[in-house]
């Protein structure tokens, strides 16, 4: 499938410009639908999207939002992505809309699934757009190169809407996690890649073409053909 790049001058006017992407994509989704889904990565590169998202103007009170994945600490921890959601998207005319965290107090990633897995289902899935991020290791969502959870992760016909992750290793945040499978992070209208600088453009360029997804898990977005691609990035 062919994937659509978009680039920009820096890295804010590329947030801007996925922002008003991101809005239309939900925007045409509310004129057919009465609600709508957006899944949306964490990290410290979605930030200003966020912050620009939250400022469009959208029927917020039909938008569902919920994340590929997230670390298994408290909702107001530093490397919470439900923390970073709530304080740089969920504001203003944008904290009208339904907030679905995949953490939550539970002892476990594995004790707390059940119950997420339960408020999944109930989503209006397919998303209307999915943003992934990619790390320096090339994993996506919390599923990294080689873990001994990817294999069930990538089993499409088995696999359910999340999976529970031991913590990866260093430089990655070392904490437990729970993320959404392929299947569901496929289950999209329209893909989207957001990353910025010039290391992650040549790993995105390594991603594109063929090659194990295991060595590189951001792979899951290039190597279908059921799902539009658009790359947001800059250098």
């Amino acid at each position: 499938m062919q994937h659509n790049h978009h680039t920009a001058a820096d890295a804010a006017t590329l947030a801007a410009d996925l922002a008003r992407f991101t809005a239309d994509r939900l925007q045409a989704g509310l004129a057919e639908r009465d609600r709508v889904l957006l899944v949306l990565s964490g990290g410290s590169t979605p930030v200003p999207f966020f912050e620009a998202l939250s400022k469009l103007p959208l029927d917020w009170s039909r938008v569902v939002v919920t994340l590929a994945d997230d670390r298994w600490v408290p909702h107001d921890h530093a490397d919470s992505n439900a923390r970073l959601v709530r304080a740089h998207l969920l504001q203003g005319p944008a904290g009208a809309a339904t907030f679905v965290p995949v953490s939550s107090e539970a002892p476990s990633p594995a004790d707390g699934q059940r119950a997420i897995e339960d408020e999944l289902t109930e989503l209006p899935w397919p998303a209307e757009v999915t943003v992934f991020g990619m790390g320096g290791d090339g994993h996506t969502a919390s599923l990294f190169p080689h873990a001994p959870e990817l294999d069930a992760a990538l089993d499409d016909a088995h696999a359910p809407l999340t999976l529970p992750v031991g913590a990866p290793a260093l430089p990655n945040v070392p904490v437990p996690r729970l993320t959404l499978t392929r299947r569901a992070l496929l289950d999209t209208r329209c893909a989207v890649v957001h990353c910025t600088g010039a290391a992650k453009r040549a790993l995105l360029e390594q991603a594109a073409t063929a090659g194990e997804i295991a060595e590189l898990p951001i792979r899951i977005v290039f190597q279908q053909d059921r799902v539009p691609v658009h790359v947001f990035h800059v250098d």
